[in-house]
């Protein structure tokens, strides 16, 4: 089994980011995430999150820059996790490839159970809510 490459969209719309849950068959069922997933050969990130989004949501994103990268080992292979700041750019959500979503503003995404591998960039996102998310977009250029 060879390395692994997951993008994961941090979308934000009118000061809230679309977060999805997974459903119960999968692994960590039931726990909630940034949508996205695993990159195809020959796919960029990019096109991977745009693809992974429509299917899992049907909502078209444009993803913009690069928040942080993440390396965690996983079975015996690297698990490779790219956040992205996306662009809501036009649909209405619905839980197409997800048990369900939902639109979390800063006060209640701590409600949600998120994945291992998200909480580190949940906490950046918090910390730095406010400067990342004025104007709708990512003001510092600066990647993790």
């Amino acid at each position: 089994m060879g390395d692994l490459e997951v993008g994961c969209a941090i979308i934000h719309k009118e000061g809230k980011l679309l977060i999805a849950q997974r459903r119960p068959e999968d692994s960590f069922g039931g726990f909630w995430e940034f949508p996205g997933g695993k990159r195809e050969e020959g796919e960029t990130i990019e096109a991977c999150l745009v693809r992974e989004v429509f299917e899992e949501l049907g909502v078209r994103i444009r993803p913009y820059r690069l928040l942080y990268r993440k390396e965690i080992p996983s079975s015996g292979r690297k698990l490779f996790l790219f956040f992205y700041f996306c662009e809501w750019q036009n649909g209405e959500p619905q839980a197409l490839d997800c048990k369900d979503f939902r639109w979390a503003g800063r006060a209640d995404i701590r409600q949600y159970s998120f994945l291992p591998g998200d909480l580190e960039v949940l906490e950046d996102l918090d910390l730095h809510w406010n400067d990342y998310f004025k104007n709708g977009r990512k003001e510092a250029d600066n990647t993790k």
